[in-house]
């Protein structure tokens, strides 16, 4: 397959301190998804930024055995080994990051450490953190100066949304906060947190924000084809790309998107039979780092993303939603016959989707934006990490 859009410019290479990210492709953090194994696979298909599962600072501070798990690199990704932190207080995160950077708690020392602020989930904003919390815009400064100042040497970015909901917009303000603090990039999702994952991501604030800050601003959003990725830096002007559901069953897209980068039109259209060896590939991975078992099931959660839009029997489908070993898997996928991409599904949406609703805050949340004091309660152990 080949792209119907104008052979493109290559874009240059992302420049975050010393690391260099080229293409200028972040994948990224996604609450169990974005595992070494999954890291890995999407990195066999494209060079790129390939960031770990979203880790809580209180956890790994408190050295909570799962978190200790979470944050370890896995093998290739020495030179390139991205973390992202969730925290609501400065100290806190301050610490967490210095124990990445000095104590080499994760067993190899971080090239990037990114911190999230755009998470929209009621159980992190009712506590003030994620999506909520630049709002409190000294707070916000005071935990990304405090991760800057821990980091040294590896550059620090920040992940956010639009803002709360349209009439509680903070993108702008922490943009330039996060610039000021020394913050090597900021990532613009183009949603607000009430909105979640519904509807259409607009692109618009990330064109401002990118004529606000003098930092690099990556877009995220609605980036379901490499093509989707092109547009995105055509109309807004971003360094690059930061892609989450749009690879969920197509750890292929990071070709499509370093060719797409390169200025080649050419895209992947796997047939049945190359995305069964994906698929195989992705569990062996899986099981290498969990045991066979446990990788099986947790690779049962992609095979609905990785089947979307083939023919495949009820009763295979089935199966596979139980799938408990390495050879049954391989049983079953060769019952499936060989069959041309499904370009029907190209271009639509994959992963969560909701409807938007109010976001859950803490009470009082609004009245004071210069309130520096970390939300109570708020660092509680999220998604495990």
């Amino acid at each position: 397959m080949t792209s119907t859009l104008e052979r493109a410019t290559a874009l240059p290479p992302l420049q975050l301190g010393g690391l260099t990210v080229d293409p200028a492709v972040v994948l990224a953090p996604m609450a169990g998804i974005t595992n070494p194994a999954f890291r890995t696979l999407c990195r066999e298909f494209g060079a790129g930024l390939y960031v770990c599962e979203m880790i809580t600072t209180r956890a790994l501070v408190e050295r909570n055995a799962k978190t200790l798990q979470m944050v370890q690199a896995a093998p290739g990704e020495a030179d390139a080994f991205s973390v992202q932190l969730y925290g609501v207080d400065p100290a806190t995160v301050g610490r967490a990051v210095q124990m990445l950077v000095d104590e080499n708690v994760a067993g190899t020392r971080p090239a990037h450490i990114d911190l999230n602020f755009g998470c929209p989930v009621p159980k992190v904003t009712r506590k003030g953190g994620g999506s909520a919390l630049p709002w409190r815009r000294v707070l916000f400064g005071n935990i990304v100066r405090a991760a800057v100042r821990a980091a040294g040497d590896v550059p620090v970015t920040v992940k956010t949304r639009i803002g709360i909901d349209p009439e509680h917009v903070t993108y702008l303000d922490a943009g330039r906060i996060a610039q000021d603090e020394g913050a090597a990039a900021i990532t613009l999702h183009g949603r607000t947190a009430d909105q979640l994952y519904s509807g259409t991501a607009d692109w618009a604030p990330i064109a401002r924000l990118v004529d606000t800050v003098d930092i690099p601003v990556l877009g995220n959003g609605d980036l379901w084809e490499a093509d989707d990725a092109l547009r995105m830096v055509a109309e807004t002007g971003c360094a690059g790309v930061v892609v989450g559901r749009g690879c969920l069953g197509r750890p292929w897209l990071f070709g499509d998107l370093a060719a797409a980068f390169a200025g080649s039109p050419r895209r992947t259209l796997p047939s049945f039979r190359e995305v069964a060896a994906v698929m195989h590939r992705h569990a062996t991975l899986l099981a290498a780092d969990q045991g066979e078992l446990h990788g099986c099931t947790d690779f049962r959660k992609h095979v609905a993303w990785y089947l979307k839009g083939f023919s495949v029997g009820s009763d295979v489908r089935r199966a596979l939603a139980m799938v408990s070993g390495l050879d049954e898997l391989a049983e079953l996928l060769d019952r499936i016959p060989d069959q041309p991409y499904p370009e029907a599904v190209l271009g639509a949406p994959r992963g969560r989707t909701s409807p938007p609703r109010p976001v859950a805050l803490p009470e009082g949340w609004l009245a004071d934006r210069d309130d520096p004091r970390p939300p109570a309660g708020a660092e509680m152990l999220v998604g495990g990490g």
